[in-house]
């Protein structure tokens, strides 16, 4: 008996096919439930990555700290947008479906995506500056920052900065569907927590671009 806690690629394979005829067999309330979920909670993991980078003056530590929201998900079996860019249309190789329903998929599940995010933002923001009563320092400051960078500092970059956004969010999005990949390769916990971890540290580490991260920040 093999006892060892491994799935072979072409069995990965399989599983990620599989798992993009689930993700497309779900109704349009379901996708927006767990895309809000996902949504919410990356923005919990990205605020408190953020105050751990603020509270250690060492950046890298949120880095080690922000995949627990991906990790989360994985967990959870929730719907997130760039995931499901690297499953849902495997159904559609095989000519199993239609392109239309990968797009619509994709379209309630980022909308899902984006309100969660959205929310969480809002909430922490009240939470952060006791409802707009306190100017945004520590924690709050860092957010507001990062904000400014993501919006204005390209923004005041022209056609370069669009470019560079665009590209960070590719290598954001190469990165989060490596996660949700390595996490097949095991069934364990500790496992998918180790194999999803790893490509997000690497994304966060080096800055790239994810729109449900970068929604769930107040400014």
């Amino acid at each position: 008996m093999d006892t060892v806690d491994y799935v072979k690629p072409a069995d990965v394979a399989l599983a990620m096919a599989e798992a993009g005829r689930r993700k497309l067999t779900l109704p349009p309330r379901d996708l927006l439930i767990r895309g809000m979920l996902s949504g919410a909670i990356l923005g919990v993991a990205t605020s408190l990555a953020l105050t751990g980078a603020v509270q250690t003056n060492t950046p890298l530590v949120g880095a080690l700290i922000f995949p627990v929201g991906l990790i989360s998900i994985v967990l959870l079996g929730l719907e997130l947008v760039t995931g499901s860019f690297a499953l849902v249309p495997l159904p559609w190789l095989s000519r199993e479906t239609s392109a239309s329903a990968i797009v619509v998929n994709w379209g309630w599940v980022f909308i899902g995506n984006l309100i969660g995010s959205v929310v969480y933002g809002a909430l922490i923001a009240i939470a952060l500056t006791n409802m707009g009563t306190l100017v945004p320092a520590g924690v709050a400051a860092r957010i507001v920052q990062v904000a400014e960078a993501k919006t204005i500092g390209y923004s005041a970059l022209g056609f370069a900065g669009m470019v560079t956004v665009f590209v960070k969010a590719m290598l954001c999005n190469w990165m989060v569907c490596l996660a949700i990949v390595l996490a097949m390769t095991t069934n364990s916990v500790i496992g998918k927590i180790a194999c999803a971890w790893m490509p997000v540290f690497v994304f966060f580490a080096q800055g790239f671009e994810r729109s449900t991260c970068s929604s769930s920040r107040p400014g």
